[in-house]
């Protein structure tokens, strides 16, 4: 990965804020925390949040809800998915097949991603890898293991 510069590193840390406040807002509504938000020439187009837990459906992870909640907008050439964790194979499947760019990660540590099926199939992946994503699904997984399992298929 190349060197971001300040401004870059600047940029994605405010949405990547955002992804971290709908982490929080699926913590507090009972689910797991891990947010996303969707960026189209600047501006926050969409957001969501995990909802599985909430919504008893598995497939309704934060970046699904994310692109449910932008809505069809047809062409995804030019915006970057924000992620508090890097994407699994279900979202890295839907980044790759709706052609969406860029993805920036709050983390990769928690959890065995799709980063590699990402890159080769032409995304530029970005993790940021940060120390508060990390510790909110530490926590969580803490407190909640067999929520964690079943989230990442290991229950």
């Amino acid at each position: 990965m190349m060197a971001l510069s300040d401004n870059q590193i600047a940029e994605h840390m405010k949405f990547m804020q955002e992804a971290i406040k709908e982490a929080r807002a699926g913590l507090e509504s009972g689910g797991i925390p891990i947010g996303s938000v969707l960026v189209s020439d600047g501006k926050i187009i969409g957001r969501g949040h995990n909802r599985r837990v909430q919504h008893g459906n598995p497939t309704l992870h934060a970046e699904i809800d994310c692109l449910g909640q932008a809505g069809r907008i047809g062409r995804y050439h030019n915006t970057v998915l924000y992620s508090t964790l890097m994407p699994c194979a279900m979202c890295a499947g839907a980044v790759v097949q709706f052609g969406i760019p860029k993805i920036i990660a709050g983390e990769n540590r928690t959890f065995a991603s799709h980063f590699e099926f990402m890159t080769k199939n032409g995304v530029e992946v970005i993790d940021l890898d940060l120390d508060e994503c990390f510790q909110m699904l530490q926590e969580f997984a803490r407190k909640h293991p067999e929520i964690w399992a079943e989230d990442i298929g290991e229950l």
